[in-house]
């Protein structure tokens, strides 16, 4: 008897599947957030051997100790972020290129480094700071490439849970307001420095 062939992952259908039943039931329905997430396929920002478990509702292991956060996490993001035609965005990416791709196409620009590239003392103009991570605090360093009035969307941990957050620039200094609590991956190298204490 001949052993069944081994089957594949339909992407087109766990496409929509993710859509309907973790960004919708969760409150995402605008259109062109759905949209960017019909069209970019999560697959290809995983290593192969993830591949079949690329549309879960968790977050998934990159190669080099990144993490690909989940679905939900992007598209609240995303839909906080409410990116436009005249942003320039600035993505501190969290090793899979994903919400970079996502955004192609909904701003004027997109620039996507690495945490280590933004901890280097550089000037910008970027209007729009989406972090893939969740981080303990945003260093000077990153506050001085966001324009005044510029808009910034992260992850945030406080007392050790992370929560999607939003925030300005004023002043020369970035306050971030937590919103709903949500598991997203740290970003380790954004964690406050460790003082000696007694």
């Amino acid at each position: 008897m001949a052993s069944a062939a081994p089957s594949t992952t339909d992407f087109d259908a766990a496409r929509r599947a993710m859509i309907d039943s973790q960004l919708r039931t969760s409150g995402v329905n605008e259109p062109w957030v759905l949209s960017r997430f019909a069209s970019v396929p999560r697959e290809d920002f995983v290593p192969p051997a993830a591949r079949a478990v690329a549309y879960t509702d968790r977050a998934v292991p990159l190669d080099g100790n990144g993490m690909l956060a989940a679905p939900l996490v992007h598209a609240l993001m995303l839909n906080e972020a409410r990116p436009t035609a005249a942003d320039r965005v600035l993505v501190i990416d969290g090793g899979s290129g994903y919400l970079p791709a996502l955004l192609e196409g909904l701003s004027g620009s997109v620039t996507a480094i690495a945490p280590a590239e933004a901890l280097k003392s550089k000037t910008g103009d970027f209007t729009l700071i989406l972090i893939d991570g969740a981080v303990e605090h945003v260093p000077a360093a990153l506050a001085k490439r966001l324009a005044d009035d510029g808009r910034v969307v992260a992850g945030v941990i406080m007392d050790g849970v992370t929560r999607l957050a939003v925030g300005r620039k004023a002043a020369g200094e970035i306050a971030l307001l937590p919103l709903a609590e949500l598991g997203i991956p740290r970003l380790p190298a954004f964690d406050k420095p460790r003082a000696w204490s007694f």
